[in-house]
């Protein structure tokens, strides 16, 4: 039996400070790889080796074969731990990590290319009574074939790619007519992706359910499954939102799947963790799709509702040993669900971000599995996934409201993210009442549209914490500079939301913003903060940045708040000589409204820190208005006075 003492982890980002974590609580010496771009990375932080790959390309590096093997060769690594993507399902690499005398913690290599193979899968599970999709997928077929054998599956139909995955070289054909075009595209997108236009042909079912169960097998003839998980809720054939397990399927269902999973496991003598993905109808059926022959995105879920280590199974498999649980002993605990934040803009097609992580506050409650941390660069050679955001519940609804409310706690700045579309989903009603299929999001398509908040409550909001106005649980505004608790009646603080400049009146437990005027109450504990102004109810988190601008996080979407905005003319004289230099209260206002007053005459004192200061008119003109009175407490920046100089 082989044993793993160094173990390198042939990945980046979050899966591979995910295997970090477990190998360290196993006893290993763990040891990561990085490319030019990644040399700070967390992972690379976090292992207890470092080895450098390339450049930032991930071709010249992760993808790298010989860089890799000579990482391991220098660190004295016995086993590589390939994660998923990159190589983890590369037969070649496997064969060469048996040939280099490494543990590759994964299945055979004859195992990862029978499953790579789309049509070669297909016809080993039908041949070992796992059931598949009407369809053909003979090797070699040419067009006029494919298109004779179209019409016997009989539309709509699905164009898959032999060698594909993640959803290219797929087409979806309704009729016949749409035939030869959609299969020109497939091939052509299969032959870019793949190095290889080979297709198949199956049934397209279009309101099914995509339904996978994680199966593990070991050397000693040993088979299990460790229950199913739903990952319906997709886009562009990329999973969104998983769950465990599957909503809405019986005992015998959940039975019947599970079996069928491990006949597929058996019928390519499997070793290792792997997921056995099936479409599941609306009359109930369901048919093989694929397998993957690594640890799955979503592998969390499954550990919270086991209470299993899949990377503990997977590294027991590699060295030889028996799996840790027979099937009997292995039994379900709850729900769990799992969203993938990205960093993406899902009102522009979904389109990728980059970008530094200016600031980042992970919710409490949930488990986080991160690929970067505050500061970090979310790069553009990569995959742009920040983390997985996973809660366990008693039911399914449990698990919901938590990861909901745990998007709600989430910070983040820098780079576009999905949390506010995400939160959306976790509370739409088909999603909620377990009403899923693969085109969930094509039928609501409100989803993908971008729900702002109002500017007014953001600015009262904005305006009562920099005051000082929130209740008890501690002020985490009393350390910064010009910002106190003035306990005066009235305060006046100007405000820039985005695009619109508001002065926000807090006078009387009233909030007034707008010429509108309603009772306010603000509930904080920490940076988390609660408002209630008239009819609006205002929940999220707060944070300083830079020390003048305010960033508040509302329901996933981050809003960023000026707390005393520049002035917006340069000239000198006018209203602008009229702004408050800083936080104080009004003692007099010394010229009477529309009268001329001369270059230097007192207009208005306020009093700060026990002192006077009094604005003077810097040219002659005319003071139209005060804008404050005495008494009233200001924050510095406030316009104090409307005044209109001679040359204006």
């Amino acid at each position: 039996m082989a044993r793993i003492d160094t173990l390198l982890i042939a990945n980046r980002g979050e899966i591979a400070r995910r295997i970090i974590r477990t190998g360290r609580e196993l006893g290993l010496t763990t040891v990561a790889v990085y490319s030019d771009i990644d040399a700070d990375a967390p992972h690379v932080r976090e292992a207890d080796r470092a080895m450098h790959l390339g450049p930032a390309s991930a071709r010249d590096s992760y993808l790298n074969i010989e860089a890799v093997l000579a990482a391991a060769r220098d660190s004295g690594a016995d086993a590589i731990h390939p994660g998923y993507g990159f190589l983890s399902e590369n037969a070649a690499f496997a064969e060469a990590c048996a040939e280099a005398g490494l543990i590759f913690v994964g299945p055979a290599p004859d195992s990862i290319r029978l499953m790579g193979d789309k049509a070669a899968a297909r016809q080993r599970m039908a041949e070992h009574g796992v059931p598949v999709l009407p369809g053909f997928d003979r090797e070699g077929a040419d067009d006029a074939t494919l298109l004779r054998e179209a019409d016997r599956v009989g539309f709509p139909l699905l164009i898959k790619a032999v060698a594909g995955g993640g959803g290219k070289g797929m087409r979806a054909v309704q009729r016949a007519e749409e035939f030869e075009e959609a299969l020109a595209a497939a091939r052509r997108e299969a032959r870019n992706a793949f190095d290889d236009d080979r297709v198949l042909l199956e049934r397209y079912l279009p309101t099914a359910r995509h339904v996978e169960v994680q199966v593990f097998a070991d050397e000693h003839g040993n088979a299990v499954h460790l229950f199913e998980r739903d990952c319906s809720v997709q886009r562009r054939h990329q999973k969104v939102i998983e769950e465990a397990p599957a909503p809405g399927l019986s005992e015998q269902q959940r039975q019947e799947l599970g079996q069928a999973a491990v006949r597929a496991a058996r019928a390519i003598d499997y070793r290792g963790a792997g997921t056995v993905e099936f479409l599941f109808s609306p009359e109930g059926e369901f048919f093989f799709m694929e397998m993957n022959t690594r640890l799955q995105v979503e592998h969390p879920v499954t550990e919270l509702v086991t209470g299993e280590d899949l990377v503990a199974w997977q590294l027991a498999v590699a060295e030889g040993r028996p799996l840790p649980k027979a099937q009997q002993d292995l039994c379900l605990n709850g729900a769990a669900m799992e969203v993938r934040l990205y960093a993406e803009n899902p009102y522009q097609q979904f389109l990728p971000s980059s970008g530094r992580i200016d600031q980042l506050r992970w919710p409490d409650g949930v488990r986080v599995d991160a690929g970067v941390e505050q500061g970090d660069i979310v790069s553009d050679y990569y995959d742009p996934m920040i983390a997985k955001l996973i809660a366990h519940g008693d039911d399914r609804d449990q698990a919901r409201r938590r990861l909901a409310r745990a998007l709600d706690q989430l910070a983040l700045t820098g780079v576009h993210h999905n949390t506010a579309f995400l939160r959306r989903v976790l509370l739409d009603e088909a999603f909620a009442a377990g009403e899923l299929d693969t085109r969930l999001l094509e039928h609501r398509p409100y989803l993908l549209e971008p729900a702002g908040q109002a500017p007014e409550p953001l600015a009262v909001a904005a305006a009562t914490l920099v005051a000082g106005q929130g209740q008890a649980g501690g002020d985490p505004w009393s350390g910064l500079p010009a910002w106190r608790p003035l306990g005066r009646r009235r305060t006046l603080v100007p405000l820039r939301v985005d695009e619109h400049d508001f002065t926000v009146v807090l006078d009387n437990e009233q909030a007034t913003v707008a010429d509108r005027r309603a009772p306010y109450r603000l509930r904080r504990h920490g940076d988390l903060f609660e408002l209630d102004w008239g009819e609006d109810r205002l929940s999220g988190q707060a944070l300083f940045f830079d020390g003048r601008r305010l960033t508040l996080f509302v329901h996933g979407q981050d809003y960023r708040i000026e707390t005393h905005p520049a002035r917006e003319s340069e000239h000198a004289g006018g209203a602008d000589d009229f702004r408050a230099p800083m936080s104080g209260t009004i003692v007099a206002c010394h010229a009477a409204p529309d009268t001329p007053v001369a270059a230097g005459d007192a207009v208005i004192t306020l009093e700060a820190m026990k002192m006077e200061h009094t604005l003077r008119a810097s040219a002659p003109g005319t003071v139209r208005a005060f804008l404050v009175q005495a008494g009233d407490s200001v924050s510095e920046g406030t316009l104090l006075v409307d005044f209109e100089t001679e040359e204006e």
